[in-house]
């Protein structure tokens, strides 16, 4: 059996407001990283681990948070949660409300439970995993990093979104990828509707090796081949053209 990890310092959430709370965490020193480590992980885990307690839906529960640190929560929270989020790790075992991780610049924050309108709205970068469902406008306007939903997505997923990629366990809703750019979904589901100008496009060998390190990334199951590439058509033109693809040239 796995020991638990001893937290750090632990706050209650039921008594402390989040300026509060973020003021805190600030405080808290962080030792210099270990020179002799030769991982990422190694290093990650060398940053103070953060338990919270009474969560109840509270709104903006660690927003803006920038401090090098983990965070290990057990409960449900509000609205923006992780909204702006800088941070290193999360691991939230519950739900969220609207506009968790909108955003969120680096990191990784995993939730094992659901998530409501626009998860991922306007980040910018990080790994942000919901291993239950998610509602409507899933990483829109998004401008870079990975979004992945075990789930399904609601309505309007990748809406304006220009950079990053969104994967998808399960279904996605109507008008799904409205104005994609430079951004990849990748559906495991059906979709009730694709928006225009946006097509199931086939699933090239190095998006598949790409899709199958990311579900590892995210500690999602799943095999990289049963996934559907949604893509915006232009993009898929020029890759016709061989703008996008590598091809050989045999003369």
């Amino acid at each position: 059996m796995n020991e638990v990890e001893l937290a750090d310092h632990s706050f209650d959430l039921s008594e402390l407001h989040a300026d509060e709370l973020r003021d805190a965490v600030r405080a808290i020193e962080v030792p210099e990283p270990n020179e002799n480590s030769d991982s990422s992980s190694s290093v990650g885990e060398q940053f103070p681990l953060i338990e919270l307690s009474g969560l109840s839906g509270q709104r903006a529960a660690c927003m803006r948070w920038s401090h090098p640190s983990r965070v290990r929560a057990a409960g449900d929270l509000g609205d923006y949660a992780f909204a702006w989020f800088g941070g290193v790790d999360v691991h939230l075992d519950g739900n969220v409300g609207d506009g968790a991780c909108e955003g969120m610049r680096r990191g990784v924050v995993r939730i094992t439970g659901n998530a409501g309108c626009g998860l991922g709205a306007a980040m910018t970068g990080g790994t942000l995993a919901v291993y239950g469902s998610a509602g409507p406008r899933v990483g829109a306007a998004m401008r870079g990093g990975s979004i992945f939903v075990r789930g399904d997505v609601g309505d309007d997923t990748g809406a304006g979104a220009v950079a990053g990629t969104i994967v998808v366990g399960g279904d996605a809703g109507a008008n799904l990828g409205d104005g994609l750019n430079n951004v990849t979904v990748f559906l495991r589901g059906s979709a009730e509707s694709l928006a225009p100008g946006v097509i199931e496009a086939p699933l090239r060998k190095r998006e598949e090796v790409r899709l199958g390190l990311l579900l590892m990334s995210a500690s999602i199951r799943g095999k990289a081949a049963d996934f559907r590439r949604i893509i915006p058509e232009a993009r898929w033109n020029a890759e016709e053209a061989g703008a996008g693809e590598v091809r050989p040239n045999w003369r």
